[in-house]
């Protein structure tokens, strides 16, 4: 059974107000306003001196449970959110591997479901895995980007985008953080992404909360639990108050079942942001052995994903 064996999460030390990102791409003070008071932004954190490849190492690097075990990882997978992160013919992916010292391991990138491309690498990891004739084998899953272009760093109305790696250790059999489901959706409609023209920029935001409830239900569905069994759900990190029209069309009434806790503070890390959530709530003691707990994320154009898993 897929599990996640450990997780870091590397954040740049930079600290930079939202409000000056979003004053330099021509946002008003009114519309600054509403994504710090009502969206819940804060800051974000940059690095505009590192690389791609340096911000995935340090992700890499900080995972003490990799340490000695390089020789088991058999794929390197960069859970991707932009289709182009980087000029031909460099790979920041395959830098970061052989600076982490996995060359030996085979290294690609996963991004058509953009910010939800994290929780797809994890169960395709986990498929991979379940055919290597060693169990002790594992995959070390790459989550973050660099934003650095206006369309990658603001989705207005949703999300202000922030710098920072999660690094995760797949195994196929491991006894920690196992896989109960996995559930996707896409729908199709919105494909443009934030290209898309204002009535379907409109509709989107309409049937966001819609879309994401029915991929919850069906991830937890098809874990056998039901929701209120569900203890902590860890969020990519939009809006807030779309997440709260999530929850009530899940019947869910205690907005505390969320770990929001990151959103002010690091904005919204691209498809690292369930994973950063995850070591938040270990850390807060918010799960225990035993709790079933679900990851969730969105992804433009427009994916939809979730995971149920056990502590």
């Amino acid at each position: 059974m897929t599990s996640i064996e450990a997780v870091h999460t590397y954040l740049p030390p930079n600290r930079v107000p939202v409000g000056d990102c979003l004053a330099d791409y021509g946002f008003s003070a009114a519309q600054i306003r509403m994504h710090e008071r009502f969206y819940g932004f804060r800051e974000v954190r940059l690095d505009p001196q590192g690389s791609l490849a340096d911000l995935l190492v340090s992700g890499g690097a900080g995972l003490a449970e990799l340490a000695g075990r390089e020789h088991l990882v058999r794929y390197v997978l960069h859970a991707r959110t932009m289709p182009v992160v980087a000029p031909y013919p460099v790979n920041p992916v395959r830098e970061a591997a052989r600076r982490l010292g996995l060359a030996h391991a085979t290294t690609f990138t996963v991004s058509q479901h953009a910010c939800a491309s994290g929780l797809l690498a994890v169960d395709l990891a986990g498929t991979l895995l379940a055919d290597d004739p060693d169990p002790a084998a594992l995959a070390l899953v790459l989550t973050g980007e660099k934003a650095f272009t206006a369309s990658a760093q603001v989705i207005s109305g949703t999300g202000v985008m922030g710098e920072g790696c999660s690094a995760v250790l797949v195994s196929a059999h491991g006894r920690r953080d196992r896989v109960l489901s996995y559930a996707a959706g896409t729908y199709g409609r919105f494909s443009a992404g934030p290209w898309m023209s204002e009535p379907d920029a409109a509709a989107f935001r309409d049937d966001y909360p819609v879309m994401v409830a029915e991929v919850v239900r069906a991830a937890v569905e098809e874990s056998g639990l039901d929701l209120d069994q569900i203890g902590t759900i860890l969020p990519h990190n939009v809006n807030r108050l779309s997440w709260l029209r999530v929850l009530r069309l899940l019947n869910i009434r205690s907005a505390e079942r969320l770990v929001l806790d990151n959103l002010p503070h690091t904005g919204h890390c691209f498809a690292a942001d369930s994973f950063a959530a995850y070591q938040l709530a270990c850390e807060q003691g918010r799960l225990a052995p035993g709790d079933p707990y679900l990851m969730t994320s969105v992804g433009l154009g427009a994916t939809v994903s979730a995971m149920v898993l056990v502590h």
